[in-house]
């Protein structure tokens, strides 16, 4: 049996936006990512919303938070923005980033299985989720349903393993999501100016809240747990070449 620690641990997502806007204040939107929380997060931003900076940025957050954790990295379009991370271990690039999920997901049966009595969180973080799922249905679509069962079974019983799932998209299409998946994501962000699909899909039951409200880069939506809407700021990054040392200790 595992021990977890059900202490709270405080994740900054952003800065209320409004405050920020109105009076140039930096009041944190923060999240508890301790085990008793759903801390299963999905990202989703258009090109140009800042959706890369805020994902290194929230990695090495994680990191600070979670000092023991163990931490995989997937990137399917290996873009420029990780390139720094590049020979690091635990990073996966395009066909290989799904040998990042076999190692978590390997990982998570260990644990429910009696195998692993290990209780340090453990991370895959999954860039560009979307396009890489497509791609997989488009070649093999058995194979692709494989994959996204085992998506499944890390969203559905990953918090009482301690094994979290990040996943990362421009937009988010149902296919990607079979048997209600998605709502297995306790935190949910979406940046930039993101179409009215998205909001449909991600936060329906929260279309009037965000109906005519206008975002900008590095600006967006926070739902916590299917039911507290923030709209947040994303701060600036004080200290770009340590948030990197972070990043690549973690992955090494």
């Amino acid at each position: 049996m595992m021990m977890k620690s059900d202490a709270p641990k405080l994740l900054t997502l952003g800065y209320d936006l409004d405050a920020w806007n109105g009076y140039g204040a930096k009041i944190p939107i923060t999240t508890d990512i301790s085990p008793k929380n759903n801390s299963q997060m999905l990202i989703c931003g258009m090109s140009g919303s800042g959706k890369s900076y805020y994902e290194n940025a929230l990695f090495s957050k994680l990191v600070l938070a979670e000092p023991h954790g163990e931490f995989h990295f997937a990137d399917y379009k290996s873009e420029d923005s990780f390139a720094y991370l590049r020979g690091c271990p635990r990073y996966y690039t395009y066909k290989n980033t799904l040998h990042a999920l076999d190692a978590v997901y390997d990982r998570l049966n260990a644990r429910q299985s009696g195998e692993d009595k290990s209780c340090n969180p453990i991370t895959l973080i999954w860039d560009e989720y979307m396009a890489n799922v497509l791609s997989l249905v488009n070649e093999d679509k058995k194979f692709a349903a494989v994959v996204m069962n085992k998506v499944s079974e890390l969203l559905l019983l990953g918090r009482s393993l301690s094994v979290r799932l990040i996943s990362t998209l421009q937009r988010a299409d149902s296919i990607a999501f079979p048997v209600g998946s998605r709502l297995n994501y306790g935190i949910v962000v979406i940046l930039g100016a993101a179409i009215k699909s998205i909001y449909e899909m991600l936060l329906p039951d929260f279309m009037e809240q965000v109906k005519g409200r206008v975002f900008g880069q590095g600006e967006g939506v926070v739902l916590l747990q299917g039911s507290q809407l923030h709209f947040i700021k994303v701060g600036t990054v004080q200290d770009s070449e340590r948030m990197r040392q972070i990043c690549v200790k973690a992955l090494s």
